[in-house]
């Protein structure tokens, strides 16, 4: 499989740890020029783009925030600046709102208006924040991907407030429009809503993991590895057609209790 990606220009936002730092791996191994995002860990997407260099790739790390839009297009424009253009967009980068996925514990009639409208802010308008970025370098070249990533959570919800799966279900409107929009200047959209993932930034307990697993068809949970993989398939020139869709990993099967995908 002919991925095209060398020398393409990759951007992909939170890609200092999880599903973005393994994303932003498989592309660099690709040959492709990564541009990896942070909000507030600078040294952890250093360490993601000297893998990757070290591996042969090119890296650029820049600093993006949901919940600053100037940031997103000051990011954009760095990466534009110093590589020519944006080839390729994956909207990973999320605001949990706390330090981690939604509380079961919280009623849904507790969480104050304000943090609605900031979690949509960031997850939704930041999405498509980002998307207003490169679509224009990507209409001028006649070629572009977009891959936003969703969560499980946005249709099998998650006991507890509704804000982050409310914003993460937008995208899949968000991807059906740009579908449309961009189709004809060569751009494919898509969106891919992982389940509960194993990532290297959240160490889960094994007897919660094998309990989720069970609900799931292969019995085994995703790594983010499994997922970039995911999107660097609908990231890359081996998508010649597939446009406007919602791609499950196997994760996504679960019907276990859980908390985030």
């Amino acid at each position: 499989m002919d991925s095209s990606l060398k020398d393409r220009v990759v951007l992909v936002t939170g890609a200092s740890t999880g599903i973005g730092a393994a994303t932003a791996r498989a592309y660099g191994r690709e040959g492709a020029q990564v541009a990896l995002t942070y909000r507030n860990n600078p040294e952890k997407a250093e360490k993601v783009a000297a893998e990757i260099e070290a591996a042969g790739g090119r890296a650029l790390v820049v600093r993006l925030d949901l919940e600053d839009l100037s940031t997103i297009e000051a990011a954009a424009a760095e990466v534009v600046a110093r590589w020519g253009r944006i080839d390729v967009l994956v909207a990973n980068a999320v605001r949990w709102g706390g330090d981690g996925p939604p509380d079961p514990s919280v009623r849904f009639e507790d969480v104050p208006l304000s943090e609605w409208q900031a979690m949509i802010s960031a997850n939704l308008i930041g999405a498509a924040a980002q998307v207003r970025a490169v679509l224009p370098s990507m209409r001028s070249n006649g070629w572009g991907r977009i891959v936003l990533i969703s969560s499980s959570v946005a249709e099998e919800g998650v006991p507890g407030p509704g804000p982050y799966g409310t914003a993460k279900s937008g995208l899949y409107g968000m991807a059906r429009a740009l579908a449309w929009d961009a189709g004809r200047d060569g751009i494919l959209v898509n969106v891919v809503a992982p389940g509960f993932t194993l990532t290297d930034s959240r160490p889960v307990p094994k007897v919660l993991t094998d309990r989720i697993a069970a609900g799931i068809p292969t019995r085994k949970l995703s790594h983010a590895e499994d997922v970039a993989n995911l999107v660097l398939f609908l990231g890359s020139g081996a998508n010649g057609n597939l446009t406007g869709e919602v791609v499950r990993d196997g994760s996504s099967a679960a019907r276990a209790p859980h908390i985030g995908g």
